[in-house]
């Protein structure tokens, strides 16, 4: 059986059901779909999808996050600075002696 049912809600509820809703990334229907399931004992235990813990970065070489991490973390707190502040990078000067 595939019935819709209409819901009415106080229009303040609702906005900020939908808005938690956002905030956890799904949609408002799957938000009432959890709290009804979870009020009614039904919560279901779904294995997380783990193609989410890949592709996380967006790098052309391979990297040695261990060997690198320092570095790789200085460059990202770097990049959030100059994001907050409203700062463009500067262009590194390079060494003579490494120029080619």
């Amino acid at each position: 059986m595939n019935a819709r049912t209409q819901i009415t809600m106080d229009p303040e509820l609702q906005r900020r059901a939908q808005a938690k809703a956002a905030e956890l990334g799904i949609s408002f229907a799957e938000y009432i779909r959890r709290l009804v399931a979870g009020d009614l004992g039904e919560t279901r235990k779904t294995r997380p999808d783990i193609s989410i813990m890949f592709d996380l970065g967006a790098s052309d070489e391979p990297t040695d996050i261990a060997r690198d991490k320092d570095k790789m973390i200085g460059e990202a707190v770097w990049q959030e600075y100059l994001h907050e502040t409203g700062r463009k990078p500067r262009r590194r000067k390079q060494n003579k002696a490494h120029r080619r």
